[in-house]
C-alpha cells in the first residue's frame, strides 16, 4: 500500500469544497467530523482514515475511492477497478446471477490481458504484498 500524500489531499479537498460551495464547518457538519480536524486534514496535518475518507466523499457527492487515490490508499488502476465492480452491481436492469457472471468474465479478461502484458494477475499481485 502506497504512503498517505497528504499534502496533496488537502489541496484536492478543499478544491471540491470551495467547488461544492461549501464552508469548512459546513462540510464538517455533513461529514460528522469536528471542524478543526477536517482544517488540519485541508493543511496536510492529518492522515485520515479510509472510513473518514469515505464519510468526506459522501459529503461531498463524489466517489470514495477518487479519495482513495488522492490519499495515496489507491493506485489509479484500482480504482478503475472498482468502479468497474460498483457500476456492475448497482445495474438494477440485471439480476444477481447475471452479475456475478459479468463480474467473473470481466476477471478472466484482466488475468488474460495481465498474463499477456508480463504482469503477474491481480490476485498473485496482491498475495505478494
Amino acid at each position: 500500500m502506497a504512503s498517505l500524500n497528504v499534502g496533496n489531499l488537502g489541496e484536492y479537498l478543499r478544491e471540491q469544497r470551495r467547488q461544492a460551495q461549501l464552508s469548512l464547518r459546513q462540510l464538517a457538519e455533513a461529514a460528522g467530523v469536528s471542524n478543526p480536524y477536517l482544517s488540519q486534514i485541508e493543511r496536510g496535518l492529518r492522515k485520515p482514515s479510509a472510513d473518514i475518507l469515505q464519510q468526506l466523499a459522501k459529503a461531498l457527492r463524489i466517489s470514495a475511492e477518487t479519495l482513495y487515490v488522492q490519499a495515496g490508499i489507491l493506485d489509479e488502476r484500482d480504482r478503475d477497478e472498482v468502479e468497474t465492480r460498483a457500476v456492475i452491481l448497482g445495474d438494477p436492469s440485471i439480476n444477481e446471477r447475471q452479475k456475478q457472471v459479468l463480474l467473473q468474465i470481466y476477471e478472466s479478461f484482466r488475468k488474460e490481458n495481465a498474463l499477456s502484458e508480463g504482469e503477474p494477475p491481480a490476485d498473485e499481485a496482491q498475495s505478494t504484498k
